[in-house]
């Protein structure tokens, strides 16, 4: 994979120049520096809730404060790992630039309130992320990856353009929160036409089926600019719904839609994890089905659940690609007790645990508690709760007593936490248009319900591996195109 193996040509050593260079250094500091004034930005905003703006260009408000903080964060120990990773290589300069460039274009983004601004970043973040993923210059794939991001990122700056001169026609208004204000006066068709182009540009950007080829080709870009590929860049889609809430909540239809589409990656990213043999392979259809749920939870009416859930995401999968390299371990696969041996002890300890963790959330956040989409959000924890309880009590190698006893002392506080978090990035986006309004519950969302449990049973179980049609599906699914894959290692060469 691009940045985890540097191999040179036989009697050829790479020669580092690196040595006195100050640019990682640098910039190490100046993105953590960002990180310090960014968290002073929301203890000011917090003392006043209406925030600040520079007329006709930039306006901070809950959203903007809280991607700064996020966004400098990640960028801040991608920084810092890289001059580890990245020691010895003449092309550190380089690609220290560009992840700092991305930081800024991030930042200029979610405070954008120019129309064109935010249009001009939302292209820069996705060229200079094209840019990460073929950052080895002399590998043809990690080009060809490169090449295909590209196209995938234009095509999603061309719809959001689109989308973004619908609302200026349609308005008259060349600010984002002029054209938002303005949506109450404006034919509904209008609205539809841009809302439709908005959730596209954000299935691109955010990867979901069917647009997740450039994802699973973006492999060859060195292991930290994937962690904050998968930490940052793919939750653009989520930051832009929660954006332009007043525009996107327009219709209900579309609401729904927005809700099967997330389903749909959602349960399409977990299958085709399934069948996944690498490590970071099986992290890239993760951030699928993930980007699949933060979607999804935007159509259901909940902004800050999605924005919640696109930062404790980002949390998880910096991590988790920062730490690939020391997944891959030689030892035995680890023993743990499938569905079908548990005892009715077990089962009984896994349904009360997600009952209970369900109530929680519920009783933390007020969401499940009344006859709307809130529910199905609370459906969601109880499920995840039910995998996660799985997990702990089918350790095969754990003392009974200690598996039980670990199942609430372990999962419950995950669910405070996140209900916590939830309730906190909720009260910084008050201040926004249309982004604590539930949907009504309909017969869709029983529908997603019922279509949860049933892909959960059947992977849990292996009833679907029964299919091999489906499991051609699923390997033809997560195969990038062939000009992409490295099939030799001479073809890779750094240096």
């Amino acid at each position: 994979m691009g940045g985890q193996t540097q191999s040179t040509t036989v009697g050829q050593l790479p020669t580092p120049r690196t040595g006195n260079s100050r640019v990682p250094a640098v910039l190490t500091k100046v993105v953590w520096t960002l990180w310090i004034l960014s968290c002073a930005a929301v203890v000011v905003f917090l003392r006043n809730t209406g925030g600040w703006e520079i007329a006709g260009l930039a306006k901070v408000d809950g959203l903007t404060v809280v991607m700064w903080v996020t966004v400098t964060f990640f960028s801040g120990i991608v920084h810092s790992y890289s001059r580890r990773y990245l020691a010895g290589s003449r092309t550190i300069d380089r690609f220290f630039g560009r992840v700092f460039a991305f930081t800024l274009m991030v930042m200029v983004l979610v405070s954008a309130d120019h129309l064109a601004v935010f249009g001009l970043a939302w292209l820069a973040m996705g060229l200079v992320m094209a840019d990460l993923i073929g950052h080895v210059e002399n590998w043809p794939q990690a080009q060809s990856a490169a090449s295909l991001a590209r196209r995938y990122f234009v095509a999603s700056s061309a719809v959001l353009g689109g989308a973004l001169a619908v609302l200026w026609w349609g308005t008259g208004a060349t600010t984002i929160s002029g054209a938002l204000s303005a949506t109450a006066t404006t034919p509904s068709t209008i609205l539809l036409s841009a809302a439709a182009a908005l959730v596209l540009a954000a299935m691109i950007q955010s990867a979901l089926l069917p647009f997740h080829t450039w994802l699973l080709s973006s492999m060859t870009a060195p292991t930290p600019a994937s962690a904050l590929m998968h930490a940052g860049f793919v939750n653009a889609g989520g930051v832009l719904l929660t954006r332009f809430a007043p525009v996107v909540t327009v219709d209900a239809g579309l609401m729904l839609a927005i809700v099967a589409i997330g389903a749909a990656s959602a349960l399409g990213g977990k299958l085709l994890k399934t069948v996944q043999t690498d490590i970071k392979g099986q992290l890239g259809c993760s951030t699928i089905g993930q980007m699949g749920f933060m979607i999804l939870q935007a159509g259901l009416g909940f902004f800050g659940a999605a924005v919640t859930h696109l930062i404790l995401h980002g949390f998880y999968k910096a991590y988790q690609f920062l730490v690939s390299g020391s997944r891959i371990q030689h030892e035995s696969p680890r023993q743990t007790k499938s569905w079908g041996a548990l005892g009715a002890v077990d089962v009984i300890g896994i349904g009360l645990t997600a009952l209970v963790g369900g109530g929680l959330f519920a009783a933390l956040t007020g969401k499940g508690t009344k006859l709307d989409s809130g529910l199905l959000l609370t459906f969601v924890v109880v499920l995840t709760v039910v995998h996660a309880g799985r997990e702990v009590v089918t350790q095969a190698s754990l003392p009974t007593s200690l598996r039980y006893g670990a199942l609430p002392l372990v999962v419950l506080p995950a669910v405070a936490v996140y209900a916590t978090v939830y309730r906190a990035i909720t009260g910084l986006l008050a201040g926004l248009p249309a982004v604590g309004q539930p949907a009504e519950l309909t017969v869709l969302h029983g529908l997603v319900a019922v279509a949860f449990v049933v892909a959960y049973v059947a992977i849990e179980t292996g009833i679907y591996k029964r299919s091999r049609r489906l499991y051609v599906a699923l390997v033809n699914a997560t195969q990038p195109p062939a000009e992409t894959l490295l099939t030799a290692t001479e073809e890779y060469n750094e240096y």
